[in-house]
């Protein structure tokens, strides 16, 4: 087999040929045969394991600068913004590693379909949609599973060789992961790899032109090789679950019962009903400011977090790390050069709390964490002291 055939797949399919290039996304070799393969091959269309919004992220290095901190936090995506950021500085450690760009592969792609006149298709599933369909398959154990685990792989200094990396393209290593993959997390492989097959899959068939040459990570070659010779339907496969109704009830339920329970404990023990309602702001705030000083929020982030908390925990539709970040932001707000930094400082555990944009991303976070803590254990006291005194 030469260079240029390794980690190919050719599929003959309906009169087209189907070239499938299996990469790794942080190998300096995927990039460089990428660019080989479409140079020799002089694709009519090339297709990329990329959405829209990655697709626009790549095509836009500057995009941070645009950002409105203030904005993330009132549409209550700073926890999902923090999540990203972290999932990338795994990527961008590895290929600093190495010497390249994170999706060096899916770069020189466009580059290269762009060069040879082939049309780009974006191949893949919008990403919000397939974390929407995580979150949806996983439970609380499963997610708590998760969030883990991506916070170990972006706090673990471990480090692999670029041989190790490209051994991660055979096809028994991928085996060996995904079989990994679903001992761990079961209910992750359908949303995360075998949906994306079928959808990727379809992409690739429905691409203009006699001969297609798709760059794809090296884990989604086998499923589609299965998926490519059946018929997917895309607008089922990019349908977003309905939003359960139980953590809404749970979330409405329990500071009604707090409430409950201080109230008939002031009406028949006014001394008790006093001490509950000090037991639950001293736990809610003294928690949710802990929270914020651990991202070393300024003085007064930290003071509104314990006002805050235990106001805010008796009210599913507020948090207390917005009020905290929305002050972090207003005394310590972000410049250009955090902006312009962001991209490289979140790639170490110092740079992220020592950047301004992500100290306010910690801040929210983090005491929405140590309010969350509060909220259970003064509910336990509150009902402890009822259960004592009435």
């Amino acid at each position: 087999m030469s260079i240029m055939e390794e980690n190919i797949t050719r599929i003959e399919w309906n009169g087209k040929e189907l070239i499938l290039i299996g990469t790794a996304h942080v190998s300096k070799q995927s990039a460089e045969q990428v660019k080989q393969v479409i140079e020799h091959e002089q694709p009519d269309s090339v297709c990329v394991e990329l959405d829209q919004q990655r697709y626009q992220s790549i095509k836009d290095g500057d995009r941070w600068k645009n950002m409105d901190i203030f904005q993330v936090i009132k549409e209550k995506k700073a926890s999902l913004l923090l999540i990203n950021l972290a999932i990338s500085s795994f990527q961008k450690r590895m290929a600093k590693q190495f010497g390249i760009e994170a999706g060096q592969e899916m770069i020189q792609g466009i580059e290269s379909a762009e060069e040879c006149g082939a049309e780009l298709v974006l191949a893949d599933r919008d990403i919000q949609t397939t974390f929407s369909r995580i979150w949806s398959n996983i439970g609380f154990i499963g997610k708590s599973k998760l969030l883990l685990s991506i916070i170990y792989s972006i706090f673990s200094k471990e480090s692999i060789t670029e041989e190790e990396l490209e051994k991660m393209k055979s096809q028994d290593m991928l085996d060996g992961m995904l079989k990994d993959l679903t001992d761990h997390f079961p209910s992750l492989k359908k949303p995360l790899i075998d949906e994306r097959d079928q959808y990727l899959s379809q992409k690739i068939k429905e691409a203009p032109g006699e001969k297609v040459v798709a760059v794809l990570g090296a884990a989604h070659v086998p499923g589609i090789k299965e998926q490519i010779r059946e018929e997917h339907d895309l607008d089922k496969l990019t349908e977003r679950p309905p939003k359960s109704k139980v953590p809404k009830i749970i979330g409405w339920s329990i500071p009604f019962i707090i409430l409950s329970i201080i109230a008939y404990t002031f009406y028949a023990n006014p001394a008790a009903g006093a001490q509950q309602t000090i037991s639950w702001v001293l736990w809610n705030g003294s928690f949710s400011a802990i929270g914020a000083a651990a991202a070393l929020a300024h003085p007064l982030a930290v003071v509104t977090a314990f006002i805050a908390a235990p106001i805010t925990s008796l009210n599913p539709l507020i948090a207390a790390g917005w009020f905290a970040g929305f002050v972090q932001a207003y005394f310590k707000r972000p410049n250009v050069s955090d902006f312009e930094t962001l991209s490289d400082d979140v790639t170490s555990v110092k740079g992220f709390w020592n950047n301004k944009v992500t100290r306010i991303l910690l801040v929210v976070v983090l005491a929405n964490v140590g309010s969350s803590l509060g909220t259970l254990i003064g509910g336990a006291d509150v009902i402890r002291l009822f259960i004592e005194n009435i």
